[in-house]
């Protein structure tokens, strides 16, 4: 086997995201963002570590046990260096983070808005924690200690511990209270003020009363980072039909896998360092100290506390996804049966898409609905709509992708529930993941079988939709339907090498098309033009076509979100490649790929990243725009995006981000789509033909009732 080749013109996938997580914190970092906002920010970055460290380092480590000599296509590192270069990247990122969380903290107490150490409470609050411990907090709590009698227990993923050093006469040993999950994370001590004091403090200061019998010393409070990186066995998915099952399983399994980082509040001493390192297999660089709190799920309820007369000084001014401008009051599907329309959210509401799906659960022209499932929020009126259309005696297909990192759970649930409503729910497949966004409706006009069509950039989740930037249309173009016919069968019967004549689909045409649709560009040289939206781009296939364009003379401007393995400014090999990344008050999430200018444009719109494990290991669907009108919006959304200069930063040629410089005409691209959502005219409703006559037929029925 030859040597691999290394691109100079590439960077690490793992250190290209750590640069990303990085832009978030910056956001907290910003002076112009409300202060809670800020904190919201710190909450989202450690959040998304969080995520990092189960998922990526911890399939590191299984690499790395596995073949530490394969080397990563983009950098040339083994695991083992990987790995290294993450906790060193890691460690300023966790100071940085501290030191960001305590001014936010500082910030916020003339607002009245402060988390308290034991030490700041005065001597009526301390009697209230006490009281307050010793009858919610003591008969709870299920304190273990460690010496040769007693073996030291599993600590679960991300929950933290209080320990300590006891010794009782001669004997040392160590104790552990988890605190328990189904405690509040904060006390909130009395007052008209916001002032509150985390648990696992309480606890700590508290361990006396624990530990009665023992002289405590050392009480630190700790939590473990386990490997969550399991699919489930390919094995037990071939021996036994119920997947629901299977996947239950490996949940449980994600509990007790190997721990990749240990969080501690206090400095450890050298002998409970070398214990913890021998204890969970780990070096001292996995051990990170964090002066704030290890989770922070209790911001966002502090945030909803805050009172109204504050809420304009702290928190971003509420913002309501809009009602769509492309259509009127009235029946959605008989709009859309006449046009194309486009959904923009969070601007723009999610409602008519629901709506649209509620009206053919009851229309008796409607036969079957069919639908990809990957996200859903724990309520979906989606899913009752549904699951009232299988009431009605519509054929209902569910094609549910039950792998969806960290909402295994609430897919299980859901399926249960369509299946009980006589939904046919379908499971995605052995090595492949369905993450496409596809619905189908469809319906009989006459004698004619028809089609309406829903294709999106984002999950099926009434919550993320006012959370997540994406977009969502809806066409009755006949070939589109036709080809999502097909789509379905193929996914029914377990055929990925289908054929369509207008949607793209991974693994097998997406890759494919898109590559061809740049290898157009390349032939016009430095005429040619590509603007490709997305959230990574890891994809070395689509990496080598970039560098290809760009040394055509093409110009190529990529709008990543997050992880971007390509470096723009390489002399002979992307000098005419720009990468702009944003990073604002909503998730960027939208994938769009334009490839030409003017009228002449091919427009795209789908579920697909340029990532390897996209284009060949997951099912995805990308449509054409053929509507004039929506392909117009999308070049005008890309164009504002690529002009901002307020929350977006351009990447240099080493793969850091810098900021752009403002001049007299700040533009914030996600404040512009919201002004234009507010000031949108739409048309004036209509009474539709089939309403009319639905009206007359009650009329009517009124009569011969009587």
């Amino acid at each position: 086997m030859g040597k691999q080749e290394i691109l100079d013109y590439t960077q690490n996938r793992e250190l290209s995201w750590l640069r990303f997580n990085q832009r978030v914190l910056e956001e907290a970092r910003d002076e112009t963002v409300p202060l809670m906002e800020r904190m919201k920010f710190v909450a989202i970055f450690t959040s998304n570590l969080d995520e990092f460290f189960m998922i990526r380092v911890g399939s590191l480590y299984d690499m790395a046990a596995v073949d530490n000599k394969k080397l990563d296509t983009k950098s040339g590192m083994t695991p083992k260096q990987q790995l290294e270069a993450i906790y060193q990247a890691v460690a300023p990122l966790y100071k940085e983070r501290d030191k960001t969380y305590a001014e936010i903290k500082k910030q916020l107490k003339p607002y009245g808005v402060c988390g308290m150490d034991f030490k700041e409470l005065e001597q009526q609050e301390k009697k209230y924690v006490k009281k307050y411990f010793k009858e919610q907090i003591l008969p709870v709590l299920s304190p273990q200690i460690v010496d040769p009698n007693h073996p030291f227990p599993h600590l679960l993923n991300k929950e933290i511990y209080v320990v300590a050093n006891l010794k009782q006469g001669s004997n040392m040993m160590l104790g552990i209270v988890p605190v328990p999950q189904y405690i509040p994370e904060v006390l909130y001590l009395p007052g008209h003020d916001i002032r509150y004091i985390r648990m696992e403090k309480v606890i700590m200061e508290y361990l006396g009363l624990v530990f009665d019998k023992y002289e405590v010393s050392d009480k630190n409070y700790i939590c473990v980072t386990r490997n969550a990186d399991i699919s489930p066995d390919d094995e037990a998915y071939a021996d036994n039909e119920d997947f629901r099952f299977i996947m239950k399983e490996t949940l449980h399994k994600r509990r007790r896998m190997a721990v990749v980082r240990l969080e501690t509040a206090s400095p450890l001493g050298k002998e409970m360092e070398k214990y913890f390192c021998d204890r969970f297999k780990i070096t001292p660089e996995c051990i990170f100290r964090t002066k704030m709190p290890m989770k922070l799920g209790f911001i966002f309820a502090i945030a909803d506390k805050i009172p109204d007369s504050m809420k304009r000084a702290l928190i971003d001014e509420p913002f309501v996804p809009q009602p769509s401008a492309s259509l009127a009051d009235g029946s959605v599907m008989e709009q859309v049966k006449k046009k194309d329309v486009l959904l923009s959210y969070p601007y723009e509401s999610m409602d008519p898409f629901l709506q649209l799906i509620r009206e053919a659960a009851s229309d008796p022209d409607v036969m079957t609905i069919k639908i990809t499932i990957y996200r859903l929020a724990k309520k979906a009126r989606l899913v009752e709509y549904l699951c009232a259309a299988a009431e009605n005696g519509k054929e209902v297909t569910a094609l549910i992708e039950l792998r969806a990192r960290f909402d295994e759970q609430n897919n299980i649930d859901w399926s249960e529930r369509m299946e009980e409503a006589g939904c046919r729910v379908l499971y995605g497949f052995e090595d492949y993941k369905v993450h496409s966004k596809l619905c189908l409706i469809t319906y009989r006009n006459k004698n004619e079988i028809r089609y309406i069509t829903q294709v999106g950039t984002g999950n099926y989740n009434e919550k993320t939709a006012k959370m997540y930037t994406d977009y969502s249309l809806i066409t009755s173009n006949q070939e589109i339907g036709e080809d999502a016919a097909v789509f379905f069968k193929n996914m029914s019967i377990g055929n990925l090498d289908g054929i369509y004549n207008h949607l793209i689909v991974s693994p097998t045409s997406l890759k494919q098309k898109v590559l061809a649709l740049m290898d157009e560009e390349i032939r016009k040289g430095s005429h040619g033009r590509i603007v490709m939206k997305m959230n990574s781009l890891t994809d070395m296939d689509f990496i080598r076509k970039v560098s290809e364009a760009s040394q055509a003379g093409v110009k190529i401007d990529l709008i990543v979100r997050g992880i971007c393995c390509i470096l723009p400014g390489i002399q002979g090999r992307t000098e005419n490649l720009s990468v702009t990344s944003i990073v604002g008050r909503y998730l960027e999430h939208p994938r769009v790929f334009v490839f030409g200018t003017g009228d002449e444009a091919k427009v795209y719109i789908g579920s697909a990243d340029m990532m390897t494990r996209n284009t060949e290991k997951r099912v995805e669907v990308a449509c054409p725009i053929f509507d004039p009108k929506i392909r117009k919006k999308l070049m005008h959304d890309l164009n504002v995006m690529l002009a901002d200069n307020v929350k977006a930063r351009k990447m240099l040629s080493d793969g850091t981000y810098r900021k752009k410089v403002q001049g007299d005409r700040p533009v914030n691209a996600q404040e512009t789509f919201m002004k234009e959502a507010l000031n949108a005219r739409r048309p004036a409703a209509v009474v539709h033909k089939k309403e009319k006559e639905s009206l007359l037929g009650k009329i009517f029925g009124i009569f011969r009732r009587k």
